[in-house]
């Protein structure tokens, strides 16, 4: 059986694009058919300014959504990468098989840098590196694959390459894994600038939905989208980003085809309404569940130990094989 791996930042509250661009395909997909790891990447929220205690609310958050939405510790181990070791172990042997220049390449490096220096923020040593961690992340399992947004693709990339370089360097330890995406709505767009992605946290929240906005939220959000010049209902994501958007979310919500759909509407009002009743509906049960697993914390605190102990096990014997390969000695 193949393995998977993948995870979740807890750098803001999870949103639909988080939902429909990942743990959906998690829940009814992934956990099914691979042996499967799902991680709250907490280390790599540390890679900008931030508050301890909100990275710790949203850490708990995080997984106890990833629970609600459907994942089930019976068929997937579900942990938090700091309780697990052997991601930062493996790190810096990776840091020393990558090179200064292709981490400044990363295109969220450049991004995320210039936010921080226009913020008057330094910028850290740790961004530039976070996409080696990432790589940790996924290596030290003998990944098969890695399910990610179209966005972390590069990573991906260079996952492979370092995995490449150092089974040729130094024998083979690395599984080279691929990255995977779902068919539609890899990409869900901010609602308000449908050019930009619908990420975590953003200083207009008008533009996300969140996964625990309450029904009257969502239909508000949704209804205040931005469209585009003209009247008719047209998918097509350069010339109309906005509409394409809500026509991905439609059809996101409701397994229809966005091209498809395009065709049964004579306005932007009705496919809103509609698309709004749909991610409502979507999204209602993953909240319930959310609101009775916040209420068991003991229960979700037992599933991330169990988890890490498992993903303990799958590691270590890896990441133990290529200290020695790359000439560290034993412990003794």
């Amino acid at each position: 059986m193949k393995r998977i791996f993948s995870g979740i930042k807890p750098t803001g509250h999870l949103t639909l694009g988080n939902y429909l661009g990942a743990v959906r395909r998690w829940v009814e997909v992934d956990q099914h058919a691979s042996d499967s790891l799902f991680s709250v990447v907490d280390l790599h929220a540390l890679t900008v300014e931030h508050d301890p205690a909100r990275v710790l609310r949203l850490s708990r958050q995080a997984a106890t959504l990833m629970l609600a939405a459907g994942l089930d510790p019976k068929l997937c181990t579900l942990f938090v990468q700091s309780h697990v070791d052997e991601h930062a172990r493996l790190s810096y042997l990776l840091e020393c098989t990558a090179t200064d220049g292709e981490l400044r390449r990363m295109i969220q490096y450049k991004e995320k840098g210039a936010r921080a220096v226009a913020a008057g923020q330094g910028v850290r040593l740790s961004l530039l590196t976070y996409p080696v961690l990432m790589a940790a992340d996924i290596l030290a399992y003998g990944t098969d694959e890695v399910p990610v947004g179209e966005d972390q693709t590069q990573h991906v990339e260079l996952t492979r390459d370092l995995a490449v370089r150092f089974n040729q360097r130094y024998g083979h330890v690395f599984t080279v894994p691929k990255a995977t995406h779902p068919e539609v709505a890899a990409r869900v767009m901010d609602l308000q600038d449908p050019r930009s992605k619908m990420g975590k946290s953003h200083e207009n929240a008008a533009g996300f939905v969140y996964l625990l906005d309450d029904e009257e939220t969502v239909r508000r959000k949704i209804m205040r989208a931005v469209t585009d010049s003209g009247r008719d209902v047209a998918y097509d994501r350069e010339g109309r980003p906005g509409v394409a958007n809500l026509l991905d979310l439609l059809a996101a919500s409701t397994g229809g085809n966005p091209e498809a759909l395009a065709g049964v509407y004579e306005s932007y009002g009705s496919l809103k309404r509609d698309t709004a009743d749909a991610v409502v509906e979507m999204v209602r049960p993953v909240r319930e569940r959310h609101a009775e697993l916040a209420a068991d914390p003991g229960y979700v605190d037992q599933v991330l130990r169990d988890g890490a102990e498992r993903a303990r096990g799958m590691a270590r014997p890896l990441v133990d094989r290529a200290y020695r390969a790359i000439g560290l000695m034993p412990a003794v």
